[in-house]
């Protein structure tokens, strides 16, 4: 059985949820009280003072729909730890859900609200109840505006529910019915999270994260992240507003309102460290100002980072470092100036500006003791440990990374300074994520050589000598083992400390011993090139003062990799070649399958599928936005497709994602001159699981033509000896024609996976469209009036294309990409070809011909 991205669980959460739910507070005579909050630890990697911590809290869900709240939790984490920087840094984070049971579904005026699903189980029920202010849920959250404006979006925590004194039965004593979503936020922090976490509501490394639940798109930033729960969008709003809330980013897309065209930004140097006035990336440079260090570089989210017109919610005035990113449009990665300020936030703990660590206490220390530090790890790089003697300028030990450092060994004199620093190589001589070389911690400017990234400890050397600690060996904190792990990450342990010795930590896989020759705590998997398949992992850790003692720690490796699996619609015809090469008018539909063996699960797990088109970012699949999950696929378009002011699956200038006005500013606005994406596509995809595995990517071509099928009047099938369209549009479909084939003036003729063993000739004809076909004589098209289409088809004799008019099918594209003549696209040829007098060239729209023959005239490009 396959994991399917539609069927989505938790692992260890409680299945005893499915009770009556609640009856709304202005139907309840005597209602029954609400459930209390529950705490449910997801991802717990070290104390809470030591990690960031994100608390999601569910919003609108009621008692029986807490199953619903935990896929919606399981959905967002998926795409969290699929995106940078989260992916690296996921064992730096304890991950919390807090089920909260709401009186009433769903969202207080929300402008697609849908009626409740007899068993809560479905969001998109496909019946509308409008808009309702009368919602009383646990967190109050409210679409803004939501009442009055269709486009609302932003959902935040809301004032006191209406009527809410009649709810005083639902709540606990000492509850006030009437408190805002942010005293409820509060309060349930204060008396249900912080007890479990053991710091408080007030602490700096806190990140909460609400989900409600509704269909509907939305979310805010802030303080406070929330987003939709049955969005198919849900996860990627959830990601944006943590760049806001956690990441302190700013909005880069065009507008404030989706469906006004703002003026231009004529203020100040935003204070945004990814928002610019700058016109020059010379001036930029020579200034060193802000994203400067990475111009040039190939943005991860999709295409060269430089100064890219509009940001901040202006169509222009302000500039962007990338033309696609997180920030601007949902679904693409954080690019190179955002994930460095993002990682950064990570790894300092949010507000509290310090990367974690546990150490020795400094001071003064036995000369025959060991000293010890305790790191956070990345799952995919080591962090550099480098011992000194003789202070922060001393001479360096050779000490392999290793995280103890015994001085017996070393017998150095009383009054010596023992030095440690503890760095993330995340700088240009590392993994290159972080540029800025900074010492500071601040929210806008926190650099490499900083407390966020780099930590130091002294000591020094006394004249007496360690008190033995009893013998033990203990595990005391892991790479989290309640589900797999991957088979590329670096999985660590971190053991007991005795104040004399140090204790022997063992890794085998599979049973069989892995080397280990400096004792180290972490093991690098993807340097073991393990099979393909499911691995067992251990460590064991034991102390030499007591022979018999040890403790262990066990996990599966997952090292299988995921698939996305393609389906797409049904193409006009194919082009033979290397990849699958489908040819369709103005677009096509993808269904993506992301899925995922079991091995290792208790339970279905949700697979995150991407695509890329065109090189240019990968990008989250998520279905379509407004339709249903999982069946709905990903619509592309050689405009896109509107939804709510919104353009998604655009093929054209600009990206996958636009306002729904930027296709029709004119073309000297600085962010006009949108050119519709006809041509050949190179689209991308693959799966990654939840172990954080990345799959292979397939890919396919696919070329959009412009025009529109015809609509037959006559359509052939099988034998025919001669055929001769006279007038309307004759369809050939699956036809052999054993003879010629001519089009009279007028007559329109479609040719789809036909064979004809004779001449083909049209004069006159409105429209020629031919697709799959073969042609085992000669071929002329002469004096076509409207359209002359042919893609994927194989010609044997000559072919001759001469004075045929072809009517644009999209005045945007002709006026700014050029008019085009007859569209030859993809096709064999044995013969010559010659092509005159004809309204424009051939266009082949990237997908070349193959012609054996002379070419000549409009054609001799070709």
């Amino acid at each position: 059985m396959k994991l399917r991205s539609a069927v989505l669980a938790v692992v260890g959460l409680a299945a005893s949820l499915l009770v009556a739910g609640p009856v709304p507070a202005a139907l309840a005579e005597t209602p029954a009280p609400l459930p209390e909050p529950k705490v449910h630890p997801i991802q717990v990697t070290g104390p809470a003072t030591e990690r960031l911590n994100l608390i999601i809290m569910g919003d609108g869900y009621q008692a029986d729909q807490q199953s619903i709240f935990h896929a919606d939790v399981d959905r967002n984490l998926a795409v969290l730890w699929a995106t940078e920087p989260f992916r690296t840094y996921r064992d730096y984070i304890n991950v919390y859900a807090v089920e909260l049971a709401s009186i009433d579904y769903g969202v207080r005026c929300d402008p697609d609200s849908r009626v409740r699903h007899a068993d809560g189980t479905i969001r998109d029920t496909g019946e509308r109840e409008g808009p309702i202010n009368a919602k009383n849920t646990a967190l109050r959250m409210i679409y803004q505006n939501g009442c009055a404006d269709p486009l609302s979006r932003g959902t935040v925590y809301g004032g006191a529910p209406v009527d809410c004194q009649n709810a005083v039965g639902y709540y606990p004593p000492g509850v006030n019915p009437c408190e805002t979503g942010s005293q409820a936020h509060n309060r349930i922090l204060d008396n249900y999270v912080a007890p479990v976490l053991g710091i408080p509501r007030t602490s700096q490394n806190i990140q909460t994260l609400a989900i409600f639940n509704t269909f509907t798109y939305g979310g805010i930033g802030g303080t406070n992240a929330t987003t939709s729960g049955g969005s198919p969008q849900g996860p990627l709003i959830s990601l944006h507003e943590l760049g806001h809330s956690l990441g302190t980013q700013a909005d880069e897309y065009p507008y404030s309102s989706r469906d006004v065209v703002r003026a231009c930004y004529t203020g100040n140097e935003p204070g945004s460290f990814h928002h610019t006035t700058y016109t020059s990336e010379q001036q930029m440079i020579d200034n060193e100002h802000k994203w400067f260090r990475w111009l040039g570089e190939e943005s991860i989210s999709g295409g060269r980072i430089g100064l890219h017109e509009g940001g901040g919610t202006y169509p222009c005035g302000q500039r962007r470092p990338s033309e696609h990113s997180i920030m601007r449009w949902i679904g693409f990665d954080w690019d190179q100036p955002g994930r460095e300020h993002m990682v950064a936030r990570i790894t300092g703990m949010r507000n509290a500006g310090q990367m974690s660590i546990r150490n020795t206490p400094v001071g003064t220390v036995a000369r025959d003791g060991v000293l010890w530090v305790e790191t956070g790890q990345p799952r995919h790089h080591e962090l550099q440990v480098t011992w000194r003697v003789g202070g922060p300028e001393g001479t360096v030990l050779q000490t392999s990374n290793s995280r103890s450092l015994d001085l017996e060994a070393l017998n150095l004199p009383a009054g010596t300074v023992v030095h440690v620093e503890v760095r993330d190589p995340v700088g240009p001589d590392g993994i290159d994520w972080v540029r800025n070389p900074s010492t500071n911690n601040t929210a806008t400017n926190s650099g490499y050589n900083g407390p966020r990234f780099v930590q130091t400890r002294q000591w020094t050397v006394g004249d007496t000598t360690v008190t033995p600690s009893a013998p033990a060996a203990e595990i005391t904190s892991s790479t989290p083992n309640t589900q797999p792990i991957a088979g590329d990450e670096v999985v660590f342990v971190r053991t007991n400390n005795p104040a004399d010795r140090i204790v022997n930590v063992a890794w085998s896989v599979n049973g069989s011993p892995v080397a280990n020759p400096h004792n180290s705590r972490n093991l690098d998997l993807g340097k073991l090139n393990l099979p393909a398949g499911t691995h067992k992992l251990v460590a064991t850790v034991t102390d030499p003062a007591g022979p018999g003692l040890s403790d262990s720690v066990e996990w599966t490796v997952d090292n299988a990799l995921p698939t996305a699996p393609r389906t797409l619609s049904q193409p006009l015809t194919t082009v033979t070649g290397a990849l699958e090469h489908p040819v369709y008018f103005n677009g096509w539909d993808m269904w993506l399958e992301p899925q995922d063996n079991r091995a290792g699960y208790a339970e279905e797990r949700y697979v995150v599928g991407q695509l890329r088109l065109n090189n240019d970012g990968w990008f989250n699949y998520f279905g379509f936005p407004e339709q249903p999950m999982p069946e709905s696929p990903f619509q592309f378009r050689h405009s896109g497709t509107d939804v709510k002011a919104l353009t998604y699956g655009n093929l054209g200038t600009g990206g996958l994602s636009k306002a729904a006005f930027e296709q029709h500013l004119p073309d000297d606005h600085p962010i006009g001159g949108f050119v519709p994406g006809f041509g050949t596509h190179v689209v991308e995809h693959r799966a990654i699981d939840p172990a954080g595995n990345v799959g292979n990517a397939e890919s396919y071509k696919a070329t959009v033509l412009p025009g529109s099928a015809l609509e037959c009047t006559t359509t052939l099938t099988g034998r025919h000896v001669r055929v001769t369209a006279e007038q309307g549009v004759t369809c050939l479909t699956g036809a052999q024609v054993n003879g010629g084939v001519t089009v009279r003036p007028g007559a329109s003729i479609v040719i789809k996976d036909s064979t004809i063993n004779g001449t083909l000739v049209s004069t006159g004809a409105q429209a020629v469209q031919m697709f799959g076909t073969t042609v085992n004589g000669s071929t002329q098209i002469a004096g076509t009036t409207r359209d002359v289409t042919i893609a994927g088809n194989t010609f044997r004799g000559a072919i001759q294309l001469a004075n045929n008019t072809q009517v644009s099918a999209n005045e945007r594209f002709s006026r700014l990409a050029g008019a085009y003549g007859p569209v030859f696209v993809g096709n064999q040829i044995n013969g010559a070809l010659a092509c005159s007098g004809n309204s424009a060239q051939a266009k082949d729209f990237g997908a070349p011909n193959k012609i054996n023959g002379a070419k000549s005239g409009d054609c001799a490009k070709l």
